[in-house]
């Protein structure tokens, strides 16, 4: 089984830093790419937020008390509150993968809402006046 679709790349995005495209149509319902996860214990996420993959990271686990590194392109997706695309984790394989929620288009960029739910509009972090990083860690 493929893990990524031949078609999908990153490059630069108009969104924010680097993004994940493809070159062909992808249709509703495809798998994009199974990105394997780094799975961290909870005593590292006080730690991961004082380092650079802050903006990386994936809450994991059923109580969200562990968080993960996604493998592959996984952390290069950009949010949007308009996605086209979701991340559903698998547990047991201990892997993210990207599923496409309509079609998506030839050059379209492919985006997730980091909410982590398609129609969830909560702040994420970046956009949120109330968010404190100091309060994390």
């Amino acid at each position: 089984m493929a893990q990524r679709l031949p078609s999908v790349y990153f490059s630069s995005s108009t969104i924010e830093g680097r993004g994940v495209f493809t070159y062909e149509p992808i249709e509703e319902g495809m798998l994009i790419e199974i990105c394997p996860a780094i799975v961290m214990p909870a005593e590292d996420l006080p730690v991961i937020h004082r380092t650079h993959l802050h903006d990386y990271y994936f809450l994991w686990g059923q109580e969200e008390k562990q968080c993960a590194i996604a493998l592959g392109f996984g952390s290069l997706y950009n949010h949007s509150y308009e996605p086209n695309a979701e991340y559903v984790f698998d547990y047991e394989q201990q892997t993210i993968d990207i599923y496409s929620l309509k079609p998506i288009e030839a050059g379209e960029e492919i985006t997730i809402n980091y909410n982590g739910w398609p129609d969830d509009k909560n702040p994420v972090w970046f956009h949120d006046p109330d968010y404190d990083r100091e309060k994390e860690g």
